[in-house]
């Protein structure tokens, strides 16, 4: 691996690590914002790393209130919806038929996995600790923060190209 990728690896884990103390409810925080830019900018395995980690830094901030087992498939998930993020854009970026709309299709799917389904999902685990009015009314709250997350990274990514390289290309052009 090469080093700028691994520096720049460490500097969205870290900066997971500051969104995971800026919280918008119970676990639900700004930890996956660098994820997913992470995930545009270094591919999908960097994008998944870094989501994983911000989720154990939110809940471990926060006391792990869902409990540890429960937070590692949180964890899963988020590697799971940052790197789908990535996948999606990268494949229809390149076809010039659906270049224009990758993007929303990424954050249209970052935004089900993150959302919707990491309910449906968890729902097993969840339903007893939280029961179910607490599961629905954490489903548009979940879903909005994921658009937050999402759209800042994506809005970060339109900036930042002539700031990040990697690889010797810069920004949004860089491939794993």
């Amino acid at each position: 691996m090469e080093i700028r990728r691994i520096i720049l690896l460490a500097f969205f884990i870290g900066l997971s690590y500051m969104g995971a103390a800026v919280k918008i409810l119970g676990t639900i925080a700004f930890d996956s914002m660098p994820a997913f830019l992470a995930a545009l900018l270094l591919g999908p395995a960097g994008g998944a790393a870094v989501g994983a980690a911000g989720h154990f830094f939110t809940a471990a901030l926060s006391g792990f209130p869902l409990t540890l087992p429960v937070h590692v498939l949180i964890m899963g998930e988020m590697a799971l919806a940052a790197a789908a993020v990535s996948w999606i854009y990268r494949r229809l970026r390149e076809q010039p038929r659906a270049k224009r709309v990758a993007g929303m299709a990424a954050v249209a799917a970052g935004c089900l996995i993150n959302g919707p389904l990491s309910l449906l999902l968890l729902y097993p685990w969840l339903l007893p600790v939280m029961g179910r009015a607490a599961l629905l009314a954490y489903l548009p709250v979940l879903t909005a923060a994921a658009l937050m997350n999402i759209g800042l990274a994506f809005g970060l990514l339109r900036v930042l190209p002539g700031f990040v390289k990697v690889n010797g290309k810069a920004g949004s052009n860089c491939e794993d």
